[in-house]
């Protein structure tokens, strides 16, 4: 669990200083990617796109169930979620939204050629922008969390619809088009364990749904990586981080083999089901080459960097129809990149396909 502490403006100088530095960064460093150039100084993205609050950019506002919903008028869009490591984009239009309201804590899914899952209590701001390119103009909806960090975006695609983007802008415009984007800092709780690992351990192998999972970690006050540490030689272990991702794509691609990539954040996590096709591994970066592994497919593009992936788990989790097995990649900080899985209907056992291309990755 989260928390949002000490709130901070979005520059000393203010938010003219701010979008001066950003202009002169971008004139530096043409094509300079928004959250990069927001590292480079040390503000967040939403902080950066406010700056542009006039012509280019609306600052919109909830309640965000309803933006949520308003999703499925746009037709065929671009959805982006992503964190600093991965990130997943899946052309298609928004169709089955199923908000579950539990208070603070409510959630949505969304099935359909875009499936994710959504955490409200993470969403704090949204943003409509359009930015012109030298060969097309993008218009797109950008929701960010409480530190200005990216939780999702909705880019327009030829098909989608105007008028109904238009329509959202009006309905879910702010009264604040302030330039300025404060910002709040997520303090991570501290987790220190299972009291009891016998205990811990017990309760997972008697899961009976995989979704059980988070549930039983919050029981036990656990983190996810201390908990597949807890849970190695028994129900994880590692496999090479380097080599795991680029095995799993290439050896799905080749036998045509429908699988499952989970990726996101704190307020959206994204999921792939399906085949995978094109496999590449190429370098791009403005500070210097980044080796990105990547699914490049009409609908569905996954980009991977993979010098940010540290470790890389196998996990066995019980279910009333036998183990589930998920490949989970971890950051050098601990934080959950990417899981892959094969792609199963409830109900029915894992495939052995699946199986054999995970207990053919190289272990340590």
């Amino acid at each position: 669990m989260e928390t949002s502490t000490q709130t901070k403006t979005p520059a000393a100088a203010g938010a003219n200083a701010l979008a001066e530095a950003w202009e002169s960064l971008q004139q530096t460093k043409p094509g300079i990617r928004i959250r990069e150039a927001a590292r480079a100084l040390e503000a967040s993205e939403a902080e950066l796109l406010a700056t542009k609050i006039g012509p280019q950019v609306v600052r919109l506002q909830g309640p965000w169930p309803e933006l949520l919903r308003r999703f499925t008028t746009l037709g065929r869009v671009m959805s982006l979620t992503r964190n600093d490591a991965c990130i997943l984009e899946h052309k298609g239009p928004f169709q089955e939204i199923d908000i579950i309201d539990a208070g603070p804590r409510s959630m949505a899914t969304v099935i359909g050629p875009i499936e994710s899952r959504v955490f409200f209590h993470a969403w704090h701001v949204a943003f409509a922008a359009t930015e012109e390119k030298t060969d097309r103009v993008l218009k797109s909806i950008q929701v960010f969390d409480r530190s200005g960090e990216a939780v999702t975006k909705i880019y327009l695609q030829e098909k989608s619809d105007e008028e109904a983007y238009a329509r959202l802008l009006e309905d879910f415009r702010s009264p604040d088009q302030s330039p300025e984007q404060p910002v709040s800092v997520y303090a991570a709780e501290v987790l220190q364990g299972p009291e009891s690992e016998a205990a811990f351990l017990q309760e997972w192998g008697e899961l009976k749904d995989t979704h059980d999972f988070f549930g039983m970690l919050r029981r036990h006050k656990v983190d996810r990586y201390h908990a597949l540490e807890v849970a190695r030689g028994k129900y994880t272990y590692q496999v090479n981080a380097k080599a795991t991702p680029q095995l799993i794509l290439e050896q799905a691609a080749a036998q045509k083999l429908p699988i499952m990539i989970f990726a996101g954040n704190r307020g959206n996590l994204q999921i792939h089901q399906g085949k995978v096709r094109t496999i590449r591994l190429l370098e791009r970066g403005h500070n210097g080459p980044e080796p990105w592994l990547n699914v490049l497919d009409p609908d569905f593009n996954m980009h991977l960097r993979m010098d940010l992936v540290d470790t890389a788990w196998v996990v066995k989790k019980n279910t009333t129809e036998g183990f589930v097995t998920s490949v989970e990649l971890f950051d050098k900080q601990r934080n959950l990149v990417a899981q892959f899985f094969g792609l199963r209907k409830p109900g029915i056992p894992e495939k052995l396909e699946w199986r054999s291309i995970v207990e053919n990755l190289p272990a340590l």
